[in-house]
């Protein structure tokens, strides 16, 4: 195709931009950008009134990420065609990511009167109100894009999101579940769905989804641990040791499994008690004296700014635990019964399913220190209370 383009540069002007235009869109989507704004150019020289070229000249320099300038080339290019659908559409793009939320709106509810089914604009309108803040036109606008594509699994799981964020949980547990029919491996959809069943204290449907989670993800010990507490509050205490040796072979050094196994033990008035102990000290020590080989070469490499690069590692974690947010608050519920476990959990060890929206997150020492106090006692009774909905 790009040879036969080529061999219109020779012609009057029309055809060659034209031709410069095909092979403009073709070197961009070979992601030759080079070549791609060279096209362009030769494109808007030959015909400066070429709508195609000023948009494809917009491509190159939105993917530059020089925002300013991609939107005045698809103004140009409306200005010469109002009925340019891409140079609209990439304009509402290049205005989001400006943060131009208003006049992103505007393109794309023009857009929306031009193409009245296009499912994209409709979904774009929806994540600009998201953005906005308003949930219920969001919601809206998902629900015209679910009578488009009934089947799409991710719109399904964004509505789940959006009445979970509005407290309908009804709504939510709706969509997250016909979301999880439609392709039941999106840890999100899984995640919610297991802690939607752990607040309701229906723990052995709980368990169904983790046990599915540790299968996605057999490499993240906290699905394993969630799966091992879930049996422990529905009273399975036998199956709960199995699972947690089970966690101990696959993580001999996972000092939260061997918390667990030393308390079960005790309770349990098993023999592997001391044996259990034993090992406990000696990963305790082992994860002591890693952590301070990881501050003393952060020292070492951060020199004299090491205040500057404690607060990095902060924010670091504020935007992990930030994710998902409000997940992340109901998982809370879970960690009641384990917190003493926990509370000394550091970096090292994120494996923590207490804070299962993400791997290596840790969470906020006050929340640490507040559930220290409530694990005095390991009975299913004590813990009720704190898995209900807050």
């Amino acid at each position: 195709a790009k040879e036969i383009l080529k061999t219109f540069e020779k012609k009057d002007s029309k055809m060659k931009s034209a031709a410069a235009t095909n092979l403009s869109f073709i070197y961009f989507q070979e992601k030759d950008l080079d070549q791609a704004d060279k096209y362009a150019d030769l494109a808007m020289s030959a015909d400066r009134y070429n709508p195609a070229a000023l948009t494809n000249k917009g491509n190159t320099v939105f993917v530059k990420q020089d925002y300013e300038k991609a939107a005045e080339f698809y103004k140009e290019a409306l200005r010469n065609d109002s009925s340019c659908t891409e140079s609209l559409h990439n304009l509402g793009l290049t205005y989001k990511r400006l943060n131009h939320l208003e006049e992103a709106l505007d393109c794309f509810l023009k857009l929306h009167a031009i193409l009245k089914n296009s499912d994209q604009v409709m979904y774009q309108l929806a994540d600009i109100y998201e953005l906005m803040g308003d949930r219920q036109q969001a919601i809206k606008w998902l629900m015209q894009v679910i009578c488009v594509t009934p089947t799409d699994l991710h719109v399904l799981a964004k509505l789940g999101k959006l009445h979970s964020d509005e407290g309908d949980k009804s709504q939510a547990l709706q969509y997250y579940s016909e979301s999880f029919r439609l392709f039941p491996c999106q840890i999100d959809v899984i995640e919610w769905l297991g802690v939607h069943y752990i607040e309701s204290q229906f723990f052995e449907k709980a368990i169904q989804y983790f046990q599915r989670a540790t299968l996605i993800q057999p490499t993240q010990v906290k699905w394993q641990l969630i799966v091992a507490s879930c049996y422990r509050k529905s009273g399975n205490y036998q199956k709960a040791l199995e699972t947690y040796k089970g966690i101990h072979r696959k993580f001999p050094e996972n000092v939260d499994c061997l918390r667990f196994l030393v308390r079960l033990s005790t309770d349990m008035d098993l023999k592997e008690v001391q044996e259990y102990a034993t090992k406990l000290k000696k990963a305790e020590k082992m994860k002591e004296i890693r952590e301070q080989k990881v501050k003393s070469g952060r020292r070492s490499t951060a020199g004299g700014r090491r205040d500057g690069s404690g607060g990095s590692a902060d924010s670091n974690h504020s935007s992990g635990s930030n994710r998902g947010e409000r997940l992340s608050a109901k998982m809370r519920s879970l960690t009641v019964s384990n917190e003493p476990y926990e509370a000394d959990s550091q970096k090292e060890l994120d494996a923590s399913y207490m804070d299962p929206l993400g791997p290596q997150v840790e969470r906020p020492k006050t929340g640490a220190k507040r559930r220290v106090e409530d694990d005095d006692d390991f009975g299913d009774e004590e813990l009720g209370d704190d898995l209900l909905p807050e």
